[in-house]
């Protein structure tokens, strides 16, 4: 009997026909809805975490898979990605961005206000 390896977790559309073509077997199904959102936030947190601990010559591949899951979790919520964009630039106009690599060591003021 052939080894499972089970992941239990979100993979991209292609997957399964890339485990195909290589004669391997696969189980799959397609996620209801509320399921759906809790993986795909799971694996934007996994996704994060990889890009964190990644090494220069994977950060390009990584931004890759957590912008794939950006774009994904606004599609899902009817959120066309030009008006994430919007918001984000809005947000830099109104509080910057992170180029000054800026740290706070402490203020007076409640954090987020």
């Amino acid at each position: 009997m052939t080894e499972r390896y089970y992941h239990r977790k979100l993979v991209r559309d292609k997957i399964p026909e890339i485990i195909k073509a290589t004669g391997d077997e696969f189980s799959a199904r397609v996620m209801r809805k509320t399921e759906f959102e809790k993986e795909l936030n799971k694996k934007l947190v996994e996704e994060a975490k990889e890009l964190a601990e990644a090494p220069k010559s994977e950060i390009l591949d990584e931004l890759a898979d957590v912008l794939e899951l950006t774009k994904s979790i606004a599609a899902h919520n009817h959120i066309p990605f030009s008006r994430v964009e919007k918001v984000q630039e809005e947000k830099r106009k109104k509080r910057g961005g992170f180029k000054k690599k800026l740290f706070l060591i402490w203020s007076t003021r409640k954090r987020g206000k």
